[in-house]
């Protein structure tokens, strides 16, 4: 049971992440736009995929992370699993200030640039290399 649970938790992270990765570039567009039909096509595309997909994708995979630390608590002592739960709390963080950002954009008030979007969508990137490390290697 414990491998179609990880299996699952797995498929749930990696969609999760196309929304971490894809959401912020939209925002990327978003910013640049210039005209009305763009921006409500953007904020149509935003809201869809915060809360049809990355939402959803974020919840089962915490929910499945849970269930695997139920069936195996002894990774509870490990610190490279204490490493991996602080980083997956900064990224629920980041899905929910991607939320707040969304309804910047919806409500027509963002006042931040392109390049702030680029750089702001390079931080799930690092929180994903130091996941997987850590998950995979278990330094310590």
């Amino acid at each position: 049971m414990y491998l179609w649970i990880k299996a699952f938790h797995i498929m749930a992270v990696v969609t999760w992440f196309a929304g971490l990765f894809y959401l912020p570039r939209l925002f990327v567009y978003h910013a640049m736009s210039e005209d009305q039909i763009s921006r409500d096509r953007f904020k149509i595309m935003e809201r869809k995929l915060y809360r049809g997909i990355m939402t959803p994708s974020m919840l089962v995979a915490a929910g499945l992370g849970i269930w695997m630390l139920v069936l195996t608590p002894g990774w509870l002592a490990q610190g490279w699993l204490h490493a991996k739960l602080t980083l997956v709390a900064l990224l629920i963080g980041y899905h929910f200030l991607c939320g707040a950002q969304l309804k910047r954009f919806a409500a027509d008030s963002n006042t931040r640039s392109h390049v702030f979007y680029r750089w702001f969508n390079e931080a799930p990137v690092i929180a994903l290399v130091g996941a997987v490390l850590l998950a995979v290697l278990k330094p310590f």
